[in-house]
């Protein structure tokens, strides 16, 4: 009897071991989050939605939104609740943004930032506790350089890398409008600083000249100085890929300096708004923007600004609400690919496991194009066109819909 005792104690050990082993194997590294019957998936946006740049928070904030209508509202059973948490278009903004959803413990993923300034210091405070996060529209190729660090694991974006957007600029100067002598500003933010580098390396490597490579402060409004100091390399050509309130201010203030009155102006998709041309006004019209190429979009695009003006009376603000709208398919897709059903209803939703699954997306048809996601978090099928600002454009508030060069 003491001998069948013993026997069955060391099976009943070997078990439980088994099961323990099972379950510890099973068990995310970083953490799972429960959500029980009936609660809701939390994906939180970290965009920004006041301020002069908030027409870009937005523009974002209804792509997600009409993904989430698209997906009937709920995953797996659950109801879907989206939050949005202001970011200023800022470094400050973006921290203390991501400091906030950080101590969320029923966030599951976040969407954002918009401004790479913002997902610099947000980004890391964010993978730390253990939340990945899909930009639509930080385009600063520091972001997914292969030496950012593994602070930046939980990152990924579904916009372009601004090393695409730069050279397309650049060509387009060069080959388009054959100028030969070019300057560029930038604000000091990573996204325009490194887009503007970007510029100037292509345009040198395309046999130009550059000029300036001036910078301006984002709260600067007289910015004839810079412009007076740019004037004495006699540009032909300006691109400054900053941001709405001071790009509006260059705008209308350029030709009032000597020796600038012909030169050609272009900015980037962070002033691609119509806030930007209630900012500059009449001296806008004739300039060159640098955005992402709406006429190449996938098919689903026309239903998609049919849904978005009968929700919201209005064409899209900025340029970046489709891939707003494709980040948050794509993580819809990776929580319906990791969650695991338990038999009360809840689901058990691992953060690395999550992680993974949204940097294992492959050809996701999205509307921007083929989503693909590199080790390094860049996932964007990047089509960059030119557009030319008319006078209807300004006139009635509303961004070109096709580009009048493409690469």
């Amino acid at each position: 009897m003491k001998r069948f005792l013993m026997m069955l104690f060391v099976l009943v050990m070997v078990v439980s071991f088994s099961v323990i082993s099972v379950t510890a194997q099973t068990k995310d590294k970083i953490g799972e989050i429960k959500i029980k019957k009936g609660e809701p998936i939390h994906i939180a946006c970290w965009f920004v939605i006041a301020g002069p740049d908030a027409s870009l928070g937005t523009d974002t904030k209804r792509g997600v939104e009409i993904a989430a209508e698209d997906k009937g509202g709920k995953l797996l059973g659950h109801p879907i609740k989206l939050s949005f948490q202001d970011t200023g278009c800022n470094a400050e903004g973006g921290q203390a943004a991501a400091t906030k959803l950080a101590a969320d413990p029923t966030i599951v993923a976040a969407i954002g930032s918009n401004c790479s300034s913002e997902a610099k210091p947000g980004a890391p405070i964010l993978w730390k506790a253990g939340i990945a996060t899909v930009s639509p529209s930080n385009t600063a190729p520091y972001l997914t350089d292969p030496k950012r660090g593994p602070e930046y694991d939980g990152y990924l974006r579904t916009c372009h890398n601004d090393k695409v957007q730069g050279a397309v600029a650049a060509e387009f100067a060069i080959k388009q409008l054959k100028v030969k002598k070019a300057a560029t500003i930038h604000d000091g933010s990573v996204y325009a600083e490194q887009l503007a580098a970007v510029f100037a390396e292509t345009f040198k490597k395309l046999g130009g000249t550059i000029t300036a490579q001036e910078a301006v402060a984002p709260t600067d409004t007289d910015m004839r100085p810079v412009l007076t100091k740019i004037a004495t390399g006699k540009p032909e050509f300006i691109y400054y890929p900053i941001f709405i309130a001071a790009g509006g201010h260059i705008t209308r203030q350029v030709k009032e300096v000597k020796g600038l009155e012909k030169v050609a102006l272009m900015g980037a998709d962070g002033i691609f708004s119509p806030d930007f041309y209630k900012a500059a006004g009449e001296t806008a019209i004739g300039m060159y923007h640098s955005s992402p190429d709406f006429s190449a979009f996938a098919g689903g695009y026309k239903s998609f600004l049919e849904k978005h003006q009968k929700k919201y009376g209005e064409k899209p603000l900025a340029p970046f609400h489709a891939h707003a709208y494709d980040a948050a398919m794509m993580v819809f897709a990776a929580i319906e690919k990791v969650a695991k059903k338990g038999s009360d209803g809840s689901l058990t939703i691992g953060r690395q496991a999550l992680r993974d699954a949204l940097y294992a997306t492959k050809n996701m048809k999205g509307l921007t194009g083929n989503i693909s996601c590199d080790k390094y978090g860049d996932c964007a099928d990047p089509k960059i066109g030119v557009y030319k600002t008319t006078a209807d454009n300004v006139k009635k508030l509303v961004m070109p819909d096709k580009p009048i060069w493409k690469p």
